[in-house]
């Protein structure tokens, strides 16, 4: 009986000790950072309109308010930041990425994937993250690593836990190719070379990539409903409509979205009628399918600062008929493939080749929100998202070249960049 006593008596002091270390650690949590932000001008990423003498309370990772400085009241341990001459608005979204490549024109694409050892190819990956953040581009969307496994899932997970500075990332993992269509290229046909993509041929084989990955932490899938194989060289497309469609009804029992890489006509068809919610690149899409798309909400993601040579005119061809068939268009550069940080360039093609300034900058950012499911989170300078916001030199409504003269960076009410 004694040596019961004894034991609970034990048991009550180790209790009572932990409980009070717990209160202890709870009281000495520092509270929330507020920011006071005091542009010239704010574009919301929403309304046309800059909004003058206006200010953007930011209390711990969110937006607590936004308006005139005379209705917004700041607490006295407020920080200012006076950011004159600067147009606040909210950071950039990218919605195609490949952080795990670097410039083609450095390195060809078969000999990144087939001789770059992934510890040389993480270690790029971290610096461009770095670039991407501090030219304004606080979310990317990254839509495969190209022969690098799940690495993407590692490095989203070292920028949430603040061990790498980076914009947020949404993942697709290693991305799905029909088997024998994808690359590296080039080999004996005895040899079976480790591909850029996952391979998959059938229903029940899709069925098992497309859980898997999303088991690995994949936010999106990706598949390619198209790709340059078979006669001639060109694009052909790849998976069956039947094949496409277990795809998305596997992913979206799971609450994942799909995109496709399409660069034919008969692709881009199967990839629509599937049910994808993104159509990659788009440079088979017709007339008839924008209409399609416009129907069954799918948007477009043209990564216009890919294109070279002659596809540049036929670029330009789709990229107008996407305009006036009044499609959703997501503002996605395929970077990687260019250098990062330059992500820019996608958006100035997009006013080049005739869309309004405004309308390029809402699709750099509330319109990527929400394509992209997070336009309750980010996308806009609105009371209660996160404070992911940039400023710039001049007035991005009027001159979209402002978008390079970037000046400040926050992310998650993080001062990146001052």
């Amino acid at each position: 009986m004694r040596q019961l006593i004894v034991c609970l008596i034990y048991l009550l002091a180790f209790a009572t000790f932990h409980m009070n270390e717990s209160a202890q650690n709870q009281t000495l949590k520092p509270p929330a950072t507020v920011y006071l932000l005091k542009p010239a001008h704010i574009f919301d990423g929403e309304s046309g309109q800059l909004k003058d003498n206006w200010v953007v309370l930011v209390r711990g990772q969110k937006i607590e308010a936004v308006g005139s400085a005379a209705d917004v009241k700041a607490p006295a341990d407020a920080k200012a930041i006076d950011l004159p001459g600067l147009t606040l608005m909210p950071g950039l979204i990218e919605a195609h990425s490949h952080i795990l490549l670097h410039p083609y024109s450095e390195t060809v694409w078969n000999d990144q994937v087939a001789h770059e050892a992934l510890s040389l190819r993480v270690a790029r990956a971290t610096n461009h993250l770095r670039s991407e953040l501090m030219a304004g581009f606080t979310t990317l969307r990254d839509l495969g690593t190209e022969g690098a496994g799940y690495a993407d899932v590692g490095l989203k997970q070292a920028v949430n836990q603040g061990i790498i500075p980076g914009p947020r990332l949404l993942v697709a993992t290693r991305a799905i190719v029909a088997t024998g269509s994808y690359g590296p290229k080039g080999y004996a046909p005895e040899w079976n070379v480790p591909q850029g993509a996952e391979e998959a041929s059938g229903s029940e084989e899709l069925t098992r990539v497309v859980r898997e990955q999303i088991g690995k932490g994949a936010d999106w899938v990706k598949v390619y409903a198209d790709y340059r194989w078979g006669a001639g060289g060109g694009a052909h497309a790849t998976f069956t409509l039947e094949e496409l469609k277990v795809a998305v009804e596997v992913a979206r029992s799971a609450g994942i979205p799909v995109s496709a890489h399409s660069s034919s006509t008969e692709g881009a068809r199967r990839a629509i009628l599937a049910g994808v919610e993104t159509i990659e690149h788009g440079d088979g899409l017709t007339p008839e399918l924008f209409r399609l798309m416009k129907e069954r909400g799918v948007a477009l993601c043209p990564t216009l600062a890919v294109a070279s040579g002659a596809n540049i005119e036929r670029k330009k061809t789709i990229f107008k008929q996407a305009l006036e068939a009044g499609v959703t268009i997501a503002s996605g550069s395929d970077v990687g493939v260019f250098a990062h940080g330059d992500n820019a360039r996608e958006i100035e093609l997009m006013v080049a080749w005739g869309m309004p300034v405004v309308d390029a900058l809402r699709s750099a950012t509330s319109v990527d929100a929400r394509v992209l499911h997070l336009e309750d989170r980010i996308g806009a300078v609105k009371m209660g998202l996160f404070a992911d916001l940039i400023a710039v030199e001049g007035d991005p409504t009027k001159d979209i070249s402002s978008l390079r003269r970037v000046r400040f960076v926050m992310k998650d009410g993080t001062v990146y960049k001052q």
